[in-house]
């Protein structure tokens, strides 16, 4: 492959918050900790040097369980899960729901960022050990956002009812929906594997978590990337008095309030809420919010079960397990139990990580390096010869399609369609009109700039509809540029945003992800366009 870089603000596609972040822009500082260059790692490998030993032994033994039976055929995943327990071992995580067939294309662009980044910084820091790892969102109970795909555009889902969090519910019901996307995968090129893989995570009556290991770890198992569902309760032990805390006085939702008014009167738009609690209470058949009732104690939403202070003390620390953190609580969960140096996320989660901090300081546990992650489009020669061959650059392809014809017919036209040089004499005919009525009546001035304001728009309509007309002549032209927006932009939007990345693993095999690690650089933050 071939691959040229274009700024993230050329595409129109990214917040103005996340390229405040990436231009380091001044009023952001006080929302994240260190800058994301390689050299700040150096700082942040000290500020995690003091996770402790008994921590990285309780994660090595949790991570063995769950790849029991997957590290027969995966040396590098033995030897990574085995390196946590050393000192001087860090981790660089991405996390995700858990999409069925992993879901949008971005998906791999999260991980492949993190291994990427993993492998630079064993560059830059050789006496440490990067290990990339996978947070398998696995508490999460959205499941309409999770349970379909698009290949070729076309939609295959899996249609059941939810029920608690989505890593524990079982796939016993996905044969019909495994058919069908295998069924789109067609018969060429590496199809066969692809299809087996699937099969092999999905036909098996796992539940999900254990499902999408499967999937991910074998598309990534020479990767050297752990994969980690910290649905356990020997993890969660370590977080019993963050959940405490959170829930009895309400210390996060007081910083984080306070950190979203600051980053709304500085400018930005922030993506999350926080709540007085932000904690659900979590078992096999359900998720429900805890919330405090107007006598003190809580209660689980619809469940009919509430606690008091001492009661829901007591249940925290027996079974810290069923206290399931929100999207505010969850990155300080992972960065607790994890010797972790750095979260690479998708720009709308890089913006509320900026909401968070406050309440990382408040609790003394360290701030990750916020890393957004590649972006990418994967095309072929014959659209880029396209591209090139319609006078288009592969940064230009990023406007609207409206504007790109427009342009392209004015530059190809052989005739002459604005009516600029007519509207200049006109308007100086108006000039003299004006200076004429005002001597006989200066009130008739505002009459005569309403007739000049209609006159505009009028040769403005004349002019869109010669350019229309022209249009005719340039058809094929026209239409060439529509196929290649839509075959890079399907349905209007980023082709990461929405298709899944069978199509091109069908084409590539495992060389696709090797051609990923090889062209993105987390750090250089440029957009990728890889054919």
């Amino acid at each position: 492959m071939k691959a040229t870089y274009i700024d993230y603000r050329d595409t129109n596609s990214f917040s103005k918050t996340l390229l405040a972040y990436l231009d380091g822009d001044a009023e952001l500082a006080p929302f994240y900790g260190h800058r994301p260059t390689i050299e700040s790692f150096q700082k942040q490998i000290q500020e995690k040097s003091s996770f402790s030993s008994e921590q990285r032994q309780t994660l090595v033994e949790v991570l063995n369980q769950q790849y029991a039976g997957l590290l027969e055929d995966a040396p590098l995943v033995a030897e990574q899960i085995n390196a946590l327990a050393q000192p001087n071992a860090f981790t660089v995580v991405t996390g995700h729901q858990l999409n069925v067939f992993t879901g949008p294309l971005y998906f791999i662009f999260k991980i492949v960022s993190a291994i990427r980044l993993a492998q630079d910084l064993k560059k830059a820091y050789p006496d440490q050990h990067f290990v990339p790892v996978y947070w398998m969102a696995t508490e999460d109970h959205d499941f309409a956002e999770i349970n379909h795909t698009r290949v070729h555009g076309k939609k295959v889902s899996w249609d059941r009812s939810a029920i608690a969090a989505t890593g524990r519910m079982p796939t016993d019901d996905m044969a019909e929906v495994v058919r069908q996307y295998v069924g789109m995968l067609g018969l060429s090129g590496f199809s066969k594997e692809l299809a087996e893989l699937v099969e092999s995570a999905y036909l098996k009556n796992l539940s999900l978590a254990d499902a999408t290991r499967t999937l991910v770890h074998g598309l990534f198992k020479d990767y050297a990337l752990l994969i980690l569902d910290a649905d356990r309760p020997e993890l969660k032990t370590y977080f019993a008095p963050y959940i405490e805390q959170d829930i009895l006085q309400e210390r996060s939702f007081q910083a984080i309030e306070k950190t979203s008014a600051a980053l709304n009167s500085a400018g930005y738009a922030t993506q999350v809420n926080a709540r007085e609690i932000n904690f659900f209470y979590l078992t096999d058949e359900f998720r429900e919010r805890l919330v405090r009732t107007e006598d003190g104690n809580f209660e689980v939403l619809h469940q009919n079960i509430f606690f008091t202070e001492s009661e829901i003390k007591a249940e925290i620390a027996e079974h810290p397990e069923r206290f399931s953190p929100n999207v505010v609580m969850r990155p300080l969960y992972q960065e607790i139990i994890l010797p972790n140096l750095a979260y690479v996320g998708g720009g709308a989660e890089i913006v509320y990580w900026l909401q968070l901090k406050a309440n990382f300081d408040q609790f003394e546990v360290p701030f990750p390096i916020l890393i957004p992650r590649n972006s990418a489009i994967v095309t072929d020669d014959t659209t880029v010869g396209k591209i090139f061959r319609l006078d288009l650059t592969l940064k230009s392809i990023f406007r609207p399609l409206d504007n790109l014809k427009n342009e392209y017919v004015r530059r190809y036209t052989k005739h002459r369609l604005t009516l600029r040089d007519e509207w200049m004499e006109l308007n100086a005919i108006f000039g003299k009109m004006k200076l004429r009525t005002h001597k006989i009546d200066p009130s008739l001035g505002p009459s005569t700039e309403a007739v000049k304001a209609r006159l505009k728009k009028a040769i403005n309509n004349l002019e869109k509809k010669l350019l229309k007309s022209d249009k005719r002549n340039h058809q094929d032209g026209l239409i060439q540029i529509e196929r290649v927006k839509d075959r890079l932009f399907p349905g209007g939007g980023l082709q990461e945003r929405s298709e899944n990345f069978a199509t091109l693993y069908v084409k590539h095999g495992d060389a696709l992800i090797d051609e990923l690690i090889l062209y993105f650089h987390p750090l250089d933050f440029k957009f990728t366009i890889l054919y």
